[in-house]
């Protein structure tokens, strides 16, 4: 759902870039990192996961994809939707400016929509689910698998919005298109979501905030992540998103293409020349590397700001 350069108008991408530097201002001043002294290593490595299945695009109905947003799934692992924020936004400020996933204009309107708008309605409704459920974690899965995959209709109905204000399509037509398609792929990110998080609740609950299960450090999560950004990635499917299937079917999808050539990104669709698909899978290790480095920064410069 990654708003290219040229499907927003400039007052748009101003104002959805004032309003999301508000948001990661707070957030920052927010962010709580005192759960455990391996947070920083812990914001890394999930900005990292979540970068990497970002990458991987799943087939759904009628000839379109979708891949994870991951706002309900870094919630849950982080135990704080600020923190979760950050995460997110790092994730689309490194694939915007180095892969030219997302424009650069419409960096502002991507953090929005998939860095605010996914974590907070994954965050409330499944805090609130829990509440109902005893607050249990045996039914953490369930609860967050249900925010996420509504927080993804949540958000296709704000990046509809913002199209429409843009006044690149009538409203009456995107907003209904893109909830349409999305609620499918919805499916798909409540399904990820809850999966791993049943597998960590009963197999690696020492990775989960709050619990004082022995850790078992950080090998596994770190393998799996070199395997979905080097490997799996190169089997995500090729078939336009959610997004681009809406431009493609309203006829606005070669405002994209004609935005194109406005900055010149050096990786760009995770492409290295004359390397072909083992260029996807170094700059995959890249990027998951760069998340990592820069969001364990974040944190440790955080918490010792709020020591």
């Amino acid at each position: 759902m990654h708003l290219p350069d040229g499907f927003i108008s400039v007052p748009v991408a101003v104002s959805t870039g004032i309003l999301s530097g508000g948001v990661l201002w707070v957030s920052l001043q927010k962010s709580s990192f005192s759960y455990g002294s391996r947070h920083a290593s812990t914001l890394g490595l999930t900005t990292a996961f979540i970068f990497a299945a970002q990458m991987i695009n799943f087939p759904v109905l009628g000839g379109t994809s979708g891949h994870l947003l991951g706002g309900g799934l870094a919630g849950a692992l982080l135990g704080c939707p600020w923190s979760a924020i950050l995460s997110i936004t790092t994730v689309l400020i490194i694939q915007a400016v180095l892969f030219a996933d997302g424009g650069i204009t419409a960096l502002g309107a991507n953090i929005l929509t998939m860095g605010i708008i996914s974590v907070w309605v994954s965050w409330v409704l499944s805090r609130t689910l829990l509440a109902l459920f005893g607050g249990s974690k045996k039914y953490l899965p369930i609860a967050c698998g249900i925010g996420a995959a509504i927080s993804v209709l949540g958000t296709s109905l704000v990046c509809g919005i913002l199209l429409s204000l843009s006044g690149i399509s009538k409203a009456g037509i995107v907003i209904p298109s893109m909830a349409g398609i999305h609620l499918f792929i919805g499916i798909g990110e409540g399904i990820i979501t809850s999966s791993i998080l049943a597998y960590l609740v009963k197999v690696r609950p020492d990775l989960l905030p709050g619990e004082e299960e022995t850790f078992k450090g950080f090998f596994t999560p770190i393998v799996i992540i070199l395997l979905l950004a080097g490997v799996l990635s190169l089997f995500a499917s090729a078939l336009p998103d959610g997004l681009e299937s809406v431009a493609y079917d309203l006829g606005f999808f070669n405002l994209a293409e004609d935005s194109k050539n406005v900055i010149q990104i050096p990786f760009s669709k995770y492409e290295i020349i004359g390397m072909g698909q083992i260029g996807r899978s170094v700059t995959g290790l890249m990027g998951a590397l760069v998340c990592f480095g820069i969001a364990y920064g974040i944190a440790r410069i955080v918490k010792e700001k709020n020591a």
